[in-house]
């Protein structure tokens, strides 16, 4: 796709894409609620913009036009493989607690993914009915709680995002609204992984640890210049890639 205007990269504090995209010659910016790694150009509370959106108010997305692109590290802690654990009552968490204390936190879990649930789709909506280019990132699994519950269904999956020089394979689904992917294969060797953060919790409910988002640079210019671009690299081999 051609990029005429800016990329709004929201959920992201680390500034990996955000970088990239710099580097490619392309303006972006990162928004995020926390600024632990002094990388948020926009310190803003993404979901309150989403909610004041979708009920037609005054909102972040009004700037937004149909030439610029949102990529949205959306949150998973709540949507992952790891939750669906609290369901069936083997989390490790779980384990110590009496039988209402476990049935309490089951619910509170439940109550959780439901309004980031909503919030998710609430962006959704908001994008495709101004039709604003959307690309939203979230880990991929069988067991992962938007595969089978969502009305917009994931264009691609990067199964082995090592591939493209990733620290972690980690496979990973991506929806592009309003906008189709290009297909590319830019072979990179692993990234050494070098721990950015602490991995402690995040400050504010429903965030997941800082190490969302330790992406590696390689990882994310890889991504942009295949998937978003079109650009061809050194070590880049067309291909169509794992659609769903």
């Amino acid at each position: 796709m051609e990029i005429k205007g800016h990329v709004y990269c929201f959920f992201e504090q680390s500034g990996v894409f955000k970088n990239e995209f710099k580097k490619l010659g392309i303006d972006a910016s990162d928004w995020d609620i926390q600024n632990n790694f002094c990388e948020t150009d926009n310190v803003i509370d993404l979901f309150a913009e989403i909610e004041k959106a979708y009920e037609g108010g005054v909102s972040i997305f009004d700037q937004i036009t149909q030439d610029d692109l949102i990529i949205a590290f959306f949150p998973c802690i709540f949507f992952c493989e790891n939750n669906q654990l609290y369901f069936t009552g083997n989390h490790k968490n779980l384990w110590k607690l009496s039988k209402k204390e476990k049935s309490d936190t089951i619910l509170k879990r439940s109550r959780d993914r439901q309004h980031f649930y909503e919030l998710a789709l609430k962006m959704f909506t908001v994008c495709d009915i101004r039709g604003l280019r959307l690309v939203v990132e979230n880990p991929y699994a069988g067991q992962h709680y938007l595969v089978g519950n969502f009305p917009y269904s994931a264009t691609l999956i990067d199964r082995d995002r090592t591939r493209r020089g990733d620290y972690f394979k980690k496979p990973t689904q991506y929806w592009f609204l309003n906008a189709e992917p290009t297909a590319g294969n830019s072979f990179t060797k692993p990234a050494k992984h070098k721990r950015i953060s602490s991995g402690k919790p995040g400050a504010h409910g429903g965030l997941c640890s800082e190490d969302r988002s330790l992406i590696s640079p390689d990882y994310a210019r890889n991504f942009i210049c295949d998937f978003i671009i079109g650009k061809e690299q050194k070590n880049s081999e067309r291909s169509l890639f794992d659609n769903l």
